[in-house]
């Protein structure tokens, strides 16, 4: 099996390689439209600002070829946030993949960015078999992605947010798998078995 870790100048790729490695998977970092097409995974980590990253998606027109993708897709952090319709961050139009819109943190009382572990209120999914409900994660961020339809796993911080979609092939994950210890390990292999 051949995973592509799409390469659009942001952070993580490596934590997330390195995590796909210890499972012993064939994962391979690239920009290279027709490599992304042909792999059978795709996964769209992120770490950095929303304005910057959709400019280098669009430098490699990776904006379009993303929705078009048949294979299972994961986004990542920042993936997950450019998946959306919109964010707040940089008044950026997202992907659109999935109808949340990402909205910046506000409080008095509570840190932002969010960093470190929470839980995660997950519904019945394939992609949450052989770990619990109730899982924690880790968390680094400043906005959320809002829930609607396509919420499967939401986590209060502030506000409950989502923190998993899914839309047909296309799931996104606002915390890092490939920092999530056990319960990270176990989403990402099922992400790879579906």
């Amino acid at each position: 099996m051949k995973i592509a870790i799409v390469n659009y100048n942001t952070g993580n790729t490596k934590s997330v390689w390195y995590a796909l490695q210890r499972l012993g998977c064939n994962a391979f970092i690239t920009n290279n439209s027709t490599e992304i097409k042909n792999a059978d995974r795709v996964i769209l980590p992120g770490v950095g600002h929303a304005a910057y990253a959709m400019e280098e998606l669009k430098k490699y027109e990776l904006d379009r070829l993303i929705p078009t993708l048949t294979q299972p897709v994961l986004g990542i952090c920042l993936g997950l946030q450019l998946m959306c319709k919109h964010t707040e961050e940089g008044d950026v139009v997202g992907i659109g993949i999935f109808d949340a819109t990402v909205k910046k943190f506000e409080s008095v009382n509570e840190k932002i960015p969010q960093i470190g572990w929470n839980k995660i209120e997950a519904k019945e999914s394939l992609l949450f078999t052989n770990s619990s409900t109730n899982n924690y994660a880790y968390f680094v961020h400043s906005y959320y992605a809002t829930v609607c339809a396509q919420t499967i796993g939401t986590t209060n911080y502030i506000l409950p947010f989502s923190s998993a979609l899914q839309k047909d092939n296309f799931l996104a994950y606002q915390f890092h798998p490939e920092k999530s210890s056990a319960f990270g390990e176990t989403i990402l292999k099922n992400f790879i078995e579906q």
